[in-house]
């Protein structure tokens, strides 16, 4: 193989993984995916932040990683082990890696330890509504 037949293949496979990228993007932003940025192990140095698609599957909140060749979820939250325990503006060159306009929650989760979730306003409302909105089937308790 000579070396312009090299060059066609690696710029045609670079074609293919680049439509591939954008097809899974409009297709998970279509059903009902948000632009979800995330930090796990924030209190590590040198943790840093991962783009990608938020979406909410019943009891759960699947991420999904930007860059991944992955099909199924890179992170799956369920909603009884997320809790948040604070709220905060990006600070310094955060904010170039966060979308745009977002809040940080820094929430803690049963099983996986502290993770911070940046998401723009409308995001923030969809994620908080679905956080504090009771489970199909679980009582409410009541005030006597």
């Amino acid at each position: 193989m000579d070396v312009s037949t090299l060059a066609l293949v690696l710029l045609l496979g670079s074609l293919v993984v680049a439509v591939w990228y954008a097809l899974r993007w409009l297709r998970m932003r279509r059903h009902g995916g948000v632009s979800v940025a995330l930090r796990w192990d924030p209190d590590r140095e040198r943790s840093g932040w991962h783009l990608g698609i938020g979406r909410y599957r019943g009891e759960e909140f699947l991420w999904y990683r930007v860059w991944s060749l992955r099909t199924g979820p890179d992170r799956v939250y369920p909603r009884d082990s997320l809790r948040i325990a604070g709220r905060r503006e990006p600070v310094g060159s955060e904010s170039y890696a966060v979308p745009a306009g977002s809040t940080v929650l820094r929430c803690e989760t049963t099983d996986r330890g502290p993770v911070e979730i940046a998401m723009g306003p409308g995001a923030l409302t969809g994620f908080l509504s679905w956080l504090e909105s009771s489970p199909p089937g679980r009582r409410v308790p009541r005030a006597s």
